[in-house]
């Protein structure tokens, strides 16, 4: 009499199609998540940025219309101040303000934390050697107070 013989397991061609698929389908989803990535860090930079402006105008207004100046930016920004700006003591006249952000911001997009002063335009620029990851509309302190973050050419402005 014959048997039936099982057949167990699967034949080299079966096992390579469902590769070949498997390759098809993650060259397709791959770039997504690239692209969903690059689009978190864009909009962790935009939050970023408002939150800092958001914080440049409440320095502002408690520091008599006064922008925090770049060379001192992160300064200002982070220890407390009297309404001068200067580092606040206990014999200060001028209670504590400050601090505004609890530490220095770094750009997800290019991972600097610089500030670059981009003088006033509406829509300002950087200039193309600056290496860095906020662009400040500083201005001689009659700037907006307006602050970008930068793309990873660290030109590209990034914000709201």
């Amino acid at each position: 009499m014959f048997s039936q013989r099982v057949k167990k397991g699967f034949t080299l061609i079966e096992i390579l199609i469902v590769v070949i698929i498997l390759g098809i389908l993650a060259a397709i989803v791959i770039p997504q998540f690239s692209n969903a990535s690059t689009s978190a860090k864009t909009s962790s930079v935009t939050s970023t940025a408002q939150s800092l402006r958001s914080q440049i105008a409440l320095y502002k207004l408690q520091h008599n219309d006064v922008l925090p100046a770049v060379g001192t930016f992160w300064n200002l920004m982070t220890t407390q101040t009297d309404a001068s700006g200067a580092a606040y003591t206990t014999a200060s006249t001028s209670g504590p303000f400050g601090p505004y952000m609890q530490s220095v911001p770094t750009n997800a997009l290019n991972q600097l934390s610089t500030v670059t002063d981009v003088a006033g335009a509406l829509y300002p620029t950087v200039n193309a050697t600056a290496a860095t990851g906020w662009a400040y509309d500083y201005n001689s302190g009659t700037g907006s107070g307006r602050i970008y973050g930068t793309g990873t050419d660290s030109k590209t402005l990034v914000g709201p």
